[in-house]
């Protein structure tokens, strides 16, 4: 986890950018961090990723429970919009891959209407599964994007970029998730006061019930992570744990990275 505000891991993907380095960014989330759990592929996606934010209240609460400091929530939808505008001043172009037909191209034009001067070089719904990985690789490198932001949705997204960013070279690429869809209108975000309130989980389900076996990771996560900080505390002396070279205060001993 990158202890970040959203500013600041604007700067950090930007830099990779420049760099000519490239990378994959994860917006980790609890359903993310329970799938993780039983899941040692996406496990070894997450460890090995360039930049890894909270995008979750319920990731923020969790650390602070265990006495990390996470100075905020980094969302996917954040975290694109701002890094689009930064990047387009700076002359990169971006490649929008994903969602549902159709979405990806409406997003394109919300994004140029809503951040004017913004460079999308191309877009496509494409297909997750491994065998049209070719095509999608072609058209990204056709378009000689920069940035590219994959939205099939979690984990999906997180193993395709890990499965091809090698095949492009200097690309920084996060997953999105639903961000598309919200970006084009197609699917309404939280009022903002939810969004703070860290219920913007019970919007979406609100609006889409067939979200409830997914949302059924939540208690889990929210039961582990109470369980978890109490066992920390309990334990006695604060220690320091090392959190992607910043050190922050934890009452536990380090422990691995997931």
């Amino acid at each position: 986890m990158d202890a970040l505000r959203l500013e600041d891991a604007v700067t950090r993907a930007l830099a990779l950018l420049q760099s000519e380095q490239g990378g994959q960014v994860v917006t980790l989330n609890p359903e993310i961090v329970m799938r993780a759990r039983r899941d040692p592929g996406l496990r070894a996606v997450i460890a090995r990723a360039a930049l890894v934010t909270a995008d979750g209240m319920g990731i923020v609460w969790a650390a602070r429970l265990a006495g990390l400091s996470i100075p905020e929530r980094v969302t996917g939808i954040d975290l694109s919009e701002a890094l689009l505008a930064r990047a387009a001043s700076l002359g990169y172009d971006a490649f929008l891959l994903g969602a549902a037909e159709g979405v990806a191209e409406a997003a394109a034009d919300a994004l140029k209407a809503r951040l004017p001067g913004v460079r999308i070089a191309g877009v496509w719904s494409g297909d997750p599964r491994p065998a049209a990985d070719a095509e999608a690789v072609a058209r990204v490198r056709a378009s000689g994007a920069r940035l590219l932001l994959v939205a099939y949705g979690a984990p999906a997204q997180e193993f395709w970029i890990a499965r091809n960013l090698d095949l492009l070279p200097g690309v920084v690429a996060i997953g999105v998730g639903g961000a598309l869809d919200m970006i084009a209108g197609r699917t309404p975000r939280a009022p903002r006061w939810m969004r703070a309130a860290g219920l913007e989980w019970l919007y979406r389900l609100a609006l889409d019930p067939a979200r409830w076996r997914r949302m059924l990771a939540l208690p889990a996560f929210a039961a582990l992570a109470v369980a978890s900080g109490a066992r920390a505390r309990i334990a006695g002396t604060p220690a320091v744990i090392t959190v992607r070279g910043a050190e922050w205060p934890c009452w536990t001993k380090p422990a691995k990275r997931i």
